[in-house]
């Protein structure tokens, strides 16, 4: 114990260690807030520039960008409606319109107070829980993980705004465009009408921007003659009593997210949805009617993508096995560094296990100082007239696009999606569905195709599973009762209508 507290304190020792942790979270919450340059982004760029570092000063300044990432791209969220990451659309449905009534300084201090909280419930998990965790997750197989990407599908209908069926229609749509391309198992082209653009298939970070950044710009100078609302600013830090009004709420949707993260390839954006779902089917009273601005809706989101910070972690440190994109990152730059992530990482060095919950407690405490020194010039962003700030949104939209894979036509996808995406609004559909449905249909295509496989493709073993596996009933009986739950007959026993 003596010794894991001294590797524990060799963060908080090394002043060179804390400027990294901090400098990282800073630029974490401006990178994540732009769309298009994600936190992953920005962590793959981190490696190269760390080749020839130290791995204690590599690790501290990509833990804070990974933390400062993720908190970052609900900031845009919130204040333009254009979510700098796919884990923070949950929040922009609630947090746009409390920037509308001038609640985006309220809004922004109370994200920053929950994701913090989040933050440290994910850590002490982590440092406390890792092994077991990760043994549990080791259990999942390709079915169960298909059966997580239909409850994902199942939940889309949730966020579509007053009618699932929009909601549910917009994510079928983007789950068919996640299958353009070349087929991962057979290598068979899939809807690409012989253009070779379309052989590498649509990047969902294209399509999310195009869908949020310019639609929300066309709507945006489709209303210029509107004025901009007056944010109040008095009050940026939320009372102990608002913080122990959702403390229930921000423990459960943060223990939901470090399961999910530890679950190899999930991460923060299905933590976010099965958060914000589950907020909206146990919250009886919440402050706002959902999608209009309730808190509630921004607490479960935030709790969960950043308690799952902690929970990618797990699997990586323990097993070898990537959480998410930046824990792969993490784990190329372990090797780069001669270390072998697996088993053998925690026996041969555990003080990098407790360095790495150290540089974690630091990035989430400079989290706080800096997101909430933050939030007032922000909030401020929102009163900029229209006129000037939505060119600079399309503007960053193109450059952020560009970035992803230095492809001009990945800027004509942009547009064409932001096209789309006015329609859509002009017409009542929500435009998120169509990005999770992108982002969950590859996960449901590839583990369909390795469950089948594993029942060598026979219809009947394949179905057996969804009984015989207690995991895979278990979320079996799940999916039927979000079936159940979204009828108009048990919401009005449940006392929801």
């Amino acid at each position: 114990m003596e010794q894991n507290l001294q590797y524990f304190l060799i963060p908080f020792l090394s002043w060179e260690m804390m400027v990294l942790i901090w400098v990282g979270v800073f630029a974490g919450i401006w990178v994540g807030a732009i769309p298009g340059l994600s936190v992953t982004m920005a962590a793959s760029l981190l490696i190269s520039f760390t080749f020839s570092w130290d791995l204690n000063s590599a690790l501290a300044l990509i833990c804070g960008v990974f933390v400062g990432g993720v908190y970052g791209g609900s900031i845009t969220a919130i204040l333009l409606n254009i979510p700098g990451a796919p884990a923070a659309i949950a929040t922009g449905i609630e947090g746009y319109p409390l920037a509308q009534r001038g609640e985006a300084g309220k809004a922004i201090g109370l994200c920053t107070t929950v994701s913090v909280f989040a933050s440290f419930v994910g850590i002490i998990v982590l440092s406390v829980a890792a092994p077991v965790i990760a043994n549990f997750s080791l259990k999942f197989s390709p079915r169960d993980f298909f059966l997580l990407a239909v409850m994902g599908i199942l939940l889309i209908g949730s966020i579509g705004g007053g009618d699932p069926i929009k909601g549910i229609t917009a994510g079928a749509v983007g789950v068919l465009l996640s299958m353009v391309g070349m087929d991962p198992s057979t290598g068979e082209l899939r809807y690409t009408f012989g253009n070779i653009y379309l052989m590498a298939g649509i990047s969902f970070v294209t399509a999310m921007i195009g869908l949020f950044g310019v639609s929300e710009a066309l709507t945006q100078f489709r209303n210029a003659g509107t004025k901009s609302p007056k944010q109040n600013l008095d009050r940026i830090i939320p009372n102990w009593a608002t913080f122990l009004k959702y403390l229930p709420l921000s423990i459960r949707s943060s223990l939901l997210g470090v399961f999910i993260g530890a679950l190899p390839g999930t991460g923060g954006d299905v933590a976010a949805l099965l958060a914000y779902d589950q907020a909206k089917r146990t919250v009886r009273h919440p402050s706002r009617p959902f999608g209009t601005g309730a808190y509630e809706g921004i607490v479960a989101p935030e709790t969960a993508n950043k308690g799952a910070i902690g929970g990618a972690f797990i699997p990586m440190l323990t097993l070898g096995i990537p959480g998410d994109a930046v824990t792969a990152i993490i784990i190329g730059a372990l090797y780069i560094h001669g270390l072998k992530p697996g088993p053998m990482l925690m026996i041969e060095t555990p003080h990098l296990f407790w360095m790495i919950v150290s540089c974690l407690s630091i990035a989430s405490v400079a989290l706080m100082v800096l997101g909430l020194v933050s939030v007032k010039p922000f909030a401020r962003i929102i009163e900029i007239p229209k006129e000037i700030i939505m060119p600079v949104v399309i503007i960053l939209s193109v450059i952020g696009t560009y970035a992803i894979q230095n492809s001009v036509v990945d800027i004509f996808y942009m547009i064409g999606f932001g096209i789309i995406g006015y329609f859509l609004r002009l017409y009542g559909y929500a435009t998120g569905p169509m990005v999770l449905g992108l982002i969950l249909g590859p996960m449901l295509d590839a583990n369909y195709r390795r469950a089948m496989q594993g029942a060598e493709n026979q219809l009947l073993p394949f179905l057996e599973g969804f009984v015989t596996s207690p995991i895979s009933l278990f979320l079996t009986l799940a999916i039927v009762f979000l079936i159940v739950s979204q009828t108009s007959f048990y919401r009005r026993w449940r006392g929801l209508e």
